[in-house]
């Protein structure tokens, strides 16, 4: 399993010759004005929530690539009532694609499109392929991720640490307890000011956990 870093919560996930996005927002992102998302393949593309900040490209790379768009019902309503492709799916629910087995899981935040109109309740997902991984998407820390620890077998946690609108790193190393995982993938922080934070100093925090925080640069990959 290899992923790509895209900026913000945006990543690209390769399982074998099949890809995958999660939560797109690129053209909206200054620091990752070098991505071009017409190069970006896509045969899925996996939404935790309505905010602009996770769907601002959706739309554009669906219609050129043709992805499933999987998230909860009403946002693959939303896209399904603009032509496109979607898998609908809710909390607790899991279905056997072709990449692998993907869960939608708890998340408290909030989440509505840009217009106001309701985006359905946040979530995240658990992805099993040849590698097990958890994306959060944007949450606080919850007890519910205890239940993750107990059922999944983890080899990545992808969690948001730029607090002020998720969990920030105290928070995080927390998580890691609860899902049992000390491989993190730090994401939604540095894009803007209010999620900013010192990139050595939470790394910093995470070692003296006996943790291991990963920060990519956009465009950077890693394989799992």
């Amino acid at each position: 399993m290899k992923i790509t870093f895209y900026g913000h919560a945006c990543l690209g996930i390769q399982i074998k010759d099949i890809h995958i996005l999660v939560d797109p927002f690129i053209t909206g992102n200054e620091k990752a004005s070098h991505i071009d998302i017409e190069t970006i393949p896509a045969d899925y593309i996996l939404v935790t929530h309505a905010h602009q900040d996770h769907i601002l490209d959706v739309e554009a790379i669906a219609k050129r690539t043709g992805a499933i768009i999987v998230s909860n019902y009403e946002i693959v309503m939303h896209y399904q009532n603009l032509g496109l492709e979607g898998h609908p799916m809710n909390h607790g629910g899991s279905w056997q694609f072709e990449f692998g087995k993907l869960k939608y899981v708890n998340a408290i935040h909030t989440s509505s499109f840009p217009d106001g109109k309701y985006g359905g309740n946040p979530g995240g997902f658990v992805l099993q392929s040849d590698k097990t991984i958890y994306i959060a998407g944007d949450t606080a820390l919850t007890y519910d991720m205890r239940l993750i620890g107990k059922e999944f077998d983890l080899d990545l946690a992808v969690l948001p640490i730029g607090d002020n609108f998720t969990m920030g790193v105290e928070d995080a190393i927390r998580a890691c307890r609860f899902v049992d995982c000390d491989k993190v993938l730090g994401c939604h922080y540095d894009t803007f000011g209010y999620i900013e934070i010192d990139k050595p100093k939470s790394m910093a925090k995470f070692d003296s956990k006996l943790k291991r925080l990963i920060l990519l640069d956009i465009g950077e990959s890693m394989n799992v």
